[in-house]
């Protein structure tokens, strides 16, 4: 199937700034033993995201910040979505979704968002303004117990990254991040509105059924020279585990194309890492203007049109060729 293609029907189903820390919470105490029990159960936490779900997303204006902004209707929308680990090297977890998707009788896989988990990190790649991320430095007296968040979109470009604290609260564990700036998600993008970032806080937690990813976005925009806030949103993503679907698809296109994307992955983080951050030109319809020629290849990889080695090749040329150190 044309992924072109593809990717309209899982849209159909799915329908210059300076980064400010929050300091809610102070330094993680605590000895080396408790450190290590909670550093194992964070763990837990994190690799237990990963399994077959159904996939609801409730987005919500609630609060208008300018008296001419009008909240536009709630949305919601959903589909089937398979999350496998991908790495697990102790204090770096990678966790890969993939959409499953079934029309006219035939299930199709897209290849979704990728989240990277990093124990006690030095830095983590952030959102600096349109098309620009910077490695940007968590305060040494932040990093002790503390994971980062880095978010990546679905050709493994840049999205967003927080740092935060796994803790538990009358008895819910979560994760929250510190304040971040972040891209417009496609939903609000391809709208062109008045407001063109968020300044967001991720939530994160385990729960009976599966997973939820609570945001909690400002979304942000210039007016009369000045960027202020337009509108409050409330975005809760609720993962439920289920069979009702067969998830072989998703593995088997994993098992085809991964060596490909561990490729790109490869490309992106060179870059990233030669310029201490990136620039990408982002692009409404698929998010950054690698996107659409990335996600091509890996599609023919898939369909047994295109070898790995081949896209692979074609993968450094177009990374090279989009991006550009952060400034």
């Amino acid at each position: 199937m044309n992924s072109k293609f593809a990717r309209a029907i899982a849209i159909a189903l799915f329908t210059t700034l300076s980064p400010v820390a929050a300091y809610a919470d102070g330094p993680v105490a605590g000895s080396t033993e408790s450190l290590d029990a909670k550093f194992q159960a964070d763990r837990k936490i994190i690799l237990a995201m990963a399994g077959n779900y159904k996939v609801k997303f409730d987005f919500q204006e609630t609060t208008a910040w300018q008296s001419d902004y009008t909240p536009i209707a709630a949305k919601i929308s959903g589909g089937h979505e398979v999350i496998r680990v991908i790495e697990d090297a102790g204090g770096r977890i990678k966790l890969q979704h993939l959409l499953v998707v079934e029309n006219a009788g035939k299930t199709f896989v897209i290849k979704h968002w990728r989240q990277d988990w990093t124990y006690e990190p030095a830095n983590v790649l952030v959102y600096t303004g349109t098309g620009k991320w910077a490695l940007e430095d968590v305060p040494e007296r932040m990093r002790k117990g503390r994971w980062s968040q880095t978010v990546w979109q679905t050709d493994d470009s840049p999205r967003y990254g927080g740092w935060g604290e796994w803790g538990d609260e009358a008895g819910v564990a979560r994760w929250r991040s510190n304040w971040t700036w972040r891209p417009l998600a496609r939903r609000d993008a391809v709208r062109k509105p008045v407001y063109d970032r968020y300044r967001a806080i991720n939530r994160h937690s385990p729960s009976p059924a599966g997973w939820i990813h609570w945001q909690d976005n400002i979304k942000m925009g210039m007016k009369d020279g000045k960027l202020v806030p337009f509108v409050q949103e409330s975005v809760l993503n609720s993962y439920t585990l289920t069979t009702i679907y067969d998830p072989k698809p998703a593995d088997d296109y994993w098992t085809k194309t991964s060596p490909y994307w561990a490729a790109v992955r490869a490309e992106w983080d060179k870059a990233i890492v030669a310029n201490n951050g990136i620039a990408v030109d982002e692009v409404a319809e698929t998010g950054s203007s690698a996107a659409e020629r990335l996600m091509d290849m890996a599609s023919e990889i898939n369909d047994g049109k295109l070898t790995t080695e081949v896209a692979s090749k074609r993968a450094r040329t177009i990374i090279a060729e989009v991006t550009t150190p952060a400034k």
